[in-house]
């Protein structure tokens, strides 16, 4: 008969939902079922709990329910790697958390992404605990060891043809092996016979990567393998002392034993070898154990964890050597363990001895201390340790610790040897108190830096001079103190120093300015002569320009506050000027119009330049750009480009036309390098004739220009076709390029004669030629030949050289010689190259002697007596016009002086200009020529005479001298007042007197506005009289324009106030603002909202026309209603699915928003009910809203059910459970573990043995129906 148990259906069926649906195969019991074979058994309803995920030997358990079901592990763990003292790749204590060891940490923490924390144990060990995932802390691990651990090496052979398992596929086996030993493994390659594998890291991985290995190889191995169970304590008694019994065993029996080393926590030993060896192995490593077992005793002992490393010794050596005394084993608890107890484990006999030896290991070394103010360490140990040095070399065994801010020194060592090392120390502290002092200052890490100088200069000076030690602490510090330390006398000179540099430094400013780039070479000038000029007049600034390749624009000024804020300001002004001059405007023009706008001589573009004060760079004649570039202020560029436009504007009755002429005459037309159509384009007033491409086969020939010099072209062209198609006939002349002048004539005069009488065209060379000599002469045969012949006549005429003289009176000598010889050069130009020379000065010769051709001479002598016959007509008139306005006449750089002596070939003189300031000179008395006084007194000045600065003389014929002294008269500038109310004078200066400037410039007058203080309204316009009207005229319709912008502003400033409850200010700004400002734009509009200090917080304030004023009300008025109209639902949403709809970034909660046209509002984190949503808007909107809601939080709550782990809770929605029932009989189940024992009564639930609780200790007991204990 069996015994069940009775459950409750529900908890069974919770139970079951946890089960594969194959264990689900049994049929369900039916309440009234007595089939005692279709219970379910006691193991089928309730599976054991799997004792270990694999059994020691390999195999795999049993599947059962619990096993299939899988675990739910966390992705990130913590592990923590000791790293001892000896081992230690950076043993600088005084630099723990910085320098090397620190900067591997970051570089491993950013490589492989886990985290470390690095701490310092009592013995000088690392311990480095890393979190990360499993991969992020294996591969941290191998880093940590390959970088802060010092590598040792070692070799392990296996047979060759076992390598490739340690490999494994693609090498992965050996890439796991490596990070989980943390070592570098080297396999031999394939070619290669050595059977020999090199392991690289530390000592404890060595010996786990070994171990591994060894696994490997003598799991492959053919020949008989054997795995024995023994406990981990009794391995040190198997391997004996410096593993001297595993080794005699294995040298006894031939056979390979591996033991796990300690660190490695498995018990299994592997026996590999031949069968007999193996079993031999066996029986003495049982033997062994066996005997152990049954003989050894523990004991523990409790000595201080700062003792444990001197019981282990280095290396383990000094536990070796207590097993070797005394055959007993020492078990020190691992260091990452907080627990002080040894375990001594042998035979009973031996115990105490073993004891007697630990003790005697503990306290073989001692701690002392000496006391040493901390700022005294670093002198102690000396330059690089040197002082240190001598110490630890006559005592190896003595380990000295300086701890950062303690004002003692820690000694530990053997203790014979503690005496006389610290009995050193204390001598060594004592010196140095006797004969060192130190002293802080408080000085502005700003001026850290500059105290240090470049390449520490300062501080190297200041340490070498007064034989101190300076410690200025590092940036990252952000500390003010600086610690000098050293001889007293030296502290206190350098601190005397130290604090005047950075008085002075504190006076001291560095500025930076940003000065464009492109500007920089300017500012510098060649050969940095600009910079200096700068630098020299302010000597204390040091001025620091950026590296050129670096493109930057700050420019830094550094020295005293007043010195620098001047040379600032200066450079301000300076790059201003640079800026203002350097604008640049293109402006394109037909290229034909280029040479209007040089002019003759280059007299337009230079009147333009001069007048504006501009720079104009026109293209290359060969270049088919039509731009021309004017540089400068902005006002003049603007000033230049109008006086451009307007040439071109002039010159706009430009017409193009087609002429056909067969694509077989274009390349003759052309001439050579361009010189026949050159030469039509320059005698047709420079039109532009377009051939098409060579090759292309078109016949239209583009003629554009004035329409006069368009048709004249076009017959030119046409006959000349006409020739070459007929009878062209080409020939070339030399003559030298003086004569060509001569030959051309006055005006094209002379060539203009050959050509109508003989009907050839004659070309001449243009500057660009090569040949410079060569003319050519192109027409029909006869007409060529006559050419020619007239040419030649006239070209031998200029051959052949003549001498003759003229009477020049010696009074006009000066005239021609005169500006370097500015006449005869003039002269000799025009008339082929004829040599005037005049005689020396100091001779009363009155003969000057012209060379050259005969004509040629003749038409000088000519020309010169007609320059005589004016010098000798020439009067002087005198013009008085007072000095004030004599600049004005002048004009920009005398321009308009130049052109009225151009225009009435005259001579002007300004007199010098008087010095207001000058004292008047008594007049001196008349003195002879002999040196005696004159008895005669000298007239008195008439005061009605002019002053003989505004008086100014001109020289010419009197006609010419006449007309341009009416002239000058015209220039001198007239004034006169405008009414304009002293309220408007701001808006006609305009932001930096931009407004009245331009004006100026426009009329070309001169604009005064009286002073803000005098509250006049008359301004004052000063210019010719030709302006004058134009810019009164100006100035009137600025006025009106200012008075139109003033109504308008007195409209636009009507001001309506609305009150809006705060709570929809959010709403008619809207998202980013944009309801808002849609309104605004709208309406054109200013609307102000209260500020949050504002008392009135309901007040919308709206400024604009009143018109627009009430439309923008209205819209607000409208967006109020429409919300008041709105309203508010608050529901229920579990707040597990609020993120889900919220979405990422709130794409979602947006989406719905705009899609039902409501505002949704999330409870914020802590609110008193996280579950609550409120939903505003319209009431079917909300209505829509909250229904959307609601199935998607029933769709989400699906998916959160599926996430998480099952709860057994009472399902929420009704079931066929809650219905009413008779009284259930529970649930029945057979060979319940219970109805073991004789008794048929059911488990006693209040029982701790029956049901025993999780880790709560159990009295042992023989037998239990649940199995033995394990906890």
């Amino acid at each position: 008969m069996s015994s069940v148990a009775v459950l409750t259906q529900e908890s069974f069926n919770e139970h079951r939902s946890g089960l594969l649906p194959e264990q689900l195969g049994a049929k369900d019991m039916s309440p009234g079922s007595e089939d005692e074979g279709a219970l379910p058994t006691y193991r089928e309803a309730f599976p054991p709990l799997p004792e270990k995920a694999a059994s020691p030997d390999g195999t795999q358990e049993p599947a059962n329910a619990w096993t299939k079901i899988r675990p739910i592990k966390s992705s990130m763990i913590t592990q923590v790697f000791h790293v001892p003292l000896e081992e230690r790749k950076y043993k600088d204590m005084n630099q723990f958390g910085e320098g090397d060891q620190a900067k591997i940490c970051v570089d491993i923490m950013y490589k492989t992404g886990a985290h470390l924390e690095l701490s310092m144990a009592k013995d000088q060990g690392l311990s480095i605990m890393v979190s990360g995932k499993l991969e992020e802390v294996m591969r941290a691990r191998k880093e940590i060891v390959s970088r802060l651990q010092t590598q040792a090496s070692a070799t392990v052979a296996i047979p060759k043809e076992h390598h490739r398992f340690v490999i494994g596929k693609n090498g992965e086996k050996l890439q796991e092996l490596e990070l989980k030993t943390a070592t570098k493994i080297q396999i031999p390659r394939p070619d290669d016979t050595s059977n020999q594998i090199k392991i690289s890291g530390t000592k404890e991985g060595i010996e786990k990567a070994k171990h591994e290995i060894l696994l490997i190889s003598a799991e492959q191995d053919k020949r008989a393998v054997e795995r024995v169970t023994v406990e981990k304590v009794y391995h040190p008694f198997i391997t004996g002392p410096f593993n001297k019994v595993v080794s005699d065993m294995m040298q006894e029996t031939g056979a390979r034993i591996n033991v796990p080393p300690p660190s490695v926590n498995k018990t299994e030993i592997v026996i590999t070898g031949e069968k007999e060896q193996v079993a031999q192995a066996v029986i003495l490593i049982k033997k062994i154990y066996e005997e152990k077992k049954k003989n050894v005793t523990t004991i523990a002992v409790e000595v201080k964890k700062s003792q444990h490393k001197y019981v282990i010794g280095p290396k383990g050596n000094s536990l070796h050597e207590i097993l070797e005394k005394t055959g007993v084993s020492v078990e020190i608890p691992p260091t990452d363990s907080s627990s002080e107890t040894v375990i001594l484990r042998g035979e009973p006999d031996r115990l105490g001895q073993a004891l007697t030896e630990v003790y005697a290991k503990a306290n073989s070394y001692t701690v002392a201390s000496v006391s040493a103010p901390s700022w005294l360490h670093r002198f102690i140990i000396g330059k690089k340790g040197q002082n240190l040095a001598k110490i630890t070399q006559q005592m190896p065994k003595v380990h000295i610790e300086f701890t950062e801010g303690e004002d003692k020194i820690t000694l530990e060592g053997p203790t014979k040897d503690m005496q006389q090392v610290q009995s050193q120390m204390e001598a060594i502290v004592v010196d140095l108190v006797s004969r060192m002092d130190y002293t802080e200052i408080t000085v502005d890490p700003k001026f850290h830096r500059h105290l240090i100088g470049k390449g520490g200069a300062n501080i190297n000076r200041i340490k070498d001079q007064y034989k101190v030690s300076v410690r200025i602490p590092p940036d990252n510090e952000k500390s003010n103190l600086i610690r000098i330390e050293g001889d007293p006398q030296g502290v206190i000179e350098a601190k005397q120093e130290l604090l005047e540099l950075a008085s002075r430094m504190e006076n001291e400013r560095t500025k930076d300015m940003i000065i464009e780039h492109r500007l920089h070479r300017t500012i510098i000038g060649q050969k940095g002569e600009k910079i200096k000029e700068v630098r020299d007049k302010f000597p204390e600034v040091i001025i620091n320009f950026p590296d050129p390749t670096q493109k930057s624009d700050i420019v830094q000024f550094r020295g005293p506050r007043t010195e620098v804020e001047k040379c600032t300001k200066f450079m301000q002004k300076m790059v201003a000027e640079m800026v203002e001059n350097s604008f640049s405007v293109s402006v394109p023009v037909f290229k034909q119009f280029h040479k209007n706008i040089i002019g003759k001589g280059g007299a337009n573009i230079k009147k333009i330049r001069e007048e504006t004060n501009t720079k104009i760079d026109l293209p290359a004649e060969n270049s088919n750009s039509e731009v021309i570039v004017i540089t400068g202020k902005k006002a003049n560029c603007e000033a230049a480009r109008n006086r451009v436009l307007a040439i071109q504007k002039e010159l706009a009755n430009i017409i193009e036309m087609e002429v056909s002429i067969s694509s077989k005459l274009h390349n003759s037309l052309i001439g050579s390098k361009g010189r026949f159509v050159r030469s039509i384009m320059e005698e047709c007033g420079g039109v532009h004739i377009h051939f098409p491409t060579e090759g292309s086969g078109i016949d239209t020939v583009t003629i554009r220009g004035p329409a006069e010099d368009v048709d004249k072209a076009k017959q030119q062209l046409l006959s000349l076709a006409e020739e070459k198609q007929t009878r062209s006939h080409t020939v070339e002349l030399r003559a030298k390029p003086d004569y060509h002048k001569f030959l051309i004539g006055k005006g094209g005069a002379n060539i203009r004669k050959v050509r109508d009488n003989t009907g050839a065209r004659i070309i001449f060379p243009t500057a660009e030629d090569k040949d410079q000599e060569l003319i050519t002469v192109v027409g029909t045969e006869e007409s060529v030949r006559d050419a020619q012949k007239e040419l030649e006549g006239l070209i031998k005429s200029l051959e052949n050289i003549v001498e003759d003289f003229m009477i020049v009176d010696p009074k006009h000598h000066r005239h021609f010689v005169s500006r370097r010889g500015q006449v005869l050069r003039e002269i000799a130009e025009e008339y082929g190259g004829v040599m005037v020379s005049f005689p020396r000065t100091g001779t009363q010769s009155d003969k000057v002697t012209l060379k050259g051709a005969k004509d040629c001479v003749e038409a000088a002598k000519k020309r010169m007596a007609e320059i005589i016959e004016d010098l000798d007509a020439q009067v002087t008139i005198e013009c008085v016009i007072p000095q004030k306005f004599h600049r004005s006449i002048m004009g920009p750089k005398g321009s308009r002086i130049q052109q009225i002596t151009r225009d009435h070939n005259v001579q002007i003189k300004f007199p010098d200009r008087e010095d207001p300031q000058a004292t008047p000179v008594p007049p001196e008395p008349a003195v002879q020529e002999n040196g005696e006084v004159s008895g005669e007194p000298k007239e008195p000045a008439d005061p009605a005479a002019p002053k003989k600065c505004d008086v100014i003389v001109l020289s010419g014929r009197k006609d010419r001298c006449e007309a341009a002294v009416e002239a000058l008269k015209a220039l001198v500038p007239v004034s006169i007042t405008v009414d304009v109310s002293y309220d408007l004078h701001r808006y006609i200066i305009g932001q930096k007197g931009s407004g009245i400037r331009k004006m100026m410039d426009e009329y070309e007058v001169n604009i005064q506005v009286p002073a803000p203080e005098l509250q006049s309204d008359t301004i004052s316009i000063t210019g010719l009289a030709a302006n004058l009207d134009r810019a009164k005229a100006g100035l009137l319709e600025r006025v009106k324009e200012l008075q139109a912008d003033q109504e308008d502003r007195a409209l636009r400033s009507f001001k309506l106030t609305i009150s809006v409850d705060p709570k929809y200010h959010p709403k008619i700004i809207g998202r980013k603002g944009a309801v808002i400002t849609q309104i605004r734009t709208e309406h054109d509009v200013n609307i102000q909202f209260p500020d949050k200090n504002d008392d009135n917080q309901d007040q919308i304030t709206i400024t604009g026309y009143e018109r627009n004023a009430e439309a923008a009300r209205d819209s607000i008025l409208q967006i109020v209603g429409e919300l008041e109209e709105m309203v508010s639902e608050d529901i229920t949403l579990d707040h597990r699915v609020h993120a889900r709809i919220i979405g990422g970034r709130g794409k979602g909660i947006r989406k719905i928003m705009d899609e039902f046209k409501v505002d949704l509002r999330f409870p914020q984190s802590g609110a008193a009910d996280p579950n609550c949503v409120t939903v505003t808007g319209r009431p079917e909107n909300v209505d829509e809203a909250i229904d959307h809601l609601l199935n998607l939080e029933e769709e989400y709550m699906g998916d959160v059910g599926d996430d998480e782990s099952p709860t057994y809770m009472k399902p929420r929605g009704g079931t066929a459970a809650d219905e009413p029932r008779g009284p259930s009989k529970g649930f029945v189940v057979r060979d319940a573990p219970w109805t073991a024992g004789p008794s048929d009564q059911a488990p006693d639930m209040s029982s701790s043995e029956e049901f025993p609780s999780f880790g709560s200790h159990v009295a042992p007991k023989s037998s239990s129906p649940w199995g033995p204990k394990r906890f």
